[in-house]
């Protein structure tokens, strides 16, 4: 009798996001994804202001049917530097393009940064991976307000940076340059890192097929994220020149559930703070192989079709989810 397999149990995630079109992807991923067990949904300023994208956060939430998980706002700008947003790839709202329903979701009383911390120490040593997808703030705040859950938190896998690529800047991605000093923070604890830079996201483009096969899906959800497409396509193409945009979060959600859809290198990375034309530059250092206490990596190749196969079934599994009425007729207008 061939022994019986036993299922891997899911992987335990804190998404710390700024929603964000593709940040609205990666959470629609993290929920709709069984090897997923969504813990918190924390959010920071980036994308647009800590009050619209925590608004979008809470949109999407109820969009996708999430319930007993808790959603918390966080900090409200950067460690030093004055707020940067990106209206121009994201809208005026954060999340501009489709409808979006008020939300079903209260948001929980605490602060973002006591909720990553009280998730991390309530829950058994290097079982809870970190995911953020906006800029570093709450990480940062965290791990200098309780720095026992460095050594608890199993890794931090977050979307930014780039080894060899920037938008922000000739060499700097949005996410680390808005608040280098906590990327600062985060990329130099001890606790593994796996950096999703541009390097990785600029390969995770939307391209017709994709939208072919999530249109196919036909749900609420589904349609949703057309409608994100549509508006992300325009502004990636008027902003930076893709004819397909790269949806950039989702990728450090999709390693978190396959590590084999994201081929990483381990290397010695740093953040710039102080350069003229550097600031926010993730420096990764390839001349030699990476020593043995290297505890960062940067992600290299996407495996395309799996990648948004992985998105396509999340879809699919979160279905068509009950709204109250009212929530209907919001989802409904345009």
């Amino acid at each position: 009798m061939e022994p019986e397999l036993t299922k891997p149990a899911p992987r335990k995630i804190i998404l710390d996001c700024d929603p964000g079109h593709d940040d609205a992807v990666a959470l629609l991923l993290a929920h709709g994804n069984p090897n997923i067990e969504l813990l918190a949904v924390t959010t920071v300023v980036g994308n647009q202001t800590l009050e619209k994208v925590t608004k979008n956060a809470l949109s999407v939430g109820t969009i996708a049917g999430i319930t007993g998980v808790p959603f918390a706002a966080g900090c409200a700008r950067p460690l030093v530097r004055t707020i940067e947003n990106a209206p121009d790839i994201h809208g005026e709202s954060g999340m501009d393009g489709p409808a979006q329903p008020e939300s079903a979701i209260a948001l929980d009383p605490r602060h973002a940064v006591d909720l990553i911390i009280d998730t991390v120490m309530a829950h058994e040593p290097g079982t809870i991976t970190l995911v953020p997808t906006g800029g570093l703030t709450n990480i940062a705040l965290a791990a200098r307000k309780e720095p026992r859950i460095v050594e608890r938190v199993k890794e931090v896998v977050l979307m930014g940076g780039g080894y060899h690529v920037g938008n922000w800047s000739a060499v700097a991605e949005f996410n680390i340059i808005i608040d280098p000093e906590a990327a600062h923070i985060v990329f130099n604890e001890k606790w593994p890192v796996v950096m999703v830079g541009l390097d990785l996201t600029h390969q995770a483009l939307a391209t017709p097929e994709v939208v072919e096969n999530i249109a196919a899906v036909g749900t609420g959800p589904a349609k949703f994220v057309l409608e994100l497409m549509e508006f992300f396509t325009k502004t990636y193409k008027d902003a930076q020149g893709f004819d397909y945009p790269p949806v950039h979060d989702p990728c450090a959600v999709a390693y978190v559930i396959d590590p084999s859809i994201v081929s990483t290198r381990k290397v010695p990375v740093d953040i710039e703070l102080q350069g003229k034309l550097t600031l926010g530059m993730t420096v990764a250092d390839f001349r030699a192989p990476a020593p043995a206490d290297c505890h960062t990596s940067v992600a290299v190749d996407l495996d395309h079709k799996r990648f948004w196969d992985l998105v396509t079934d999340a879809l699919v599994r979160i279905g068509e989810p009950a709204l109250e009425p009212a929530l209907e007729a919001a989802a409904g207008t345009k």
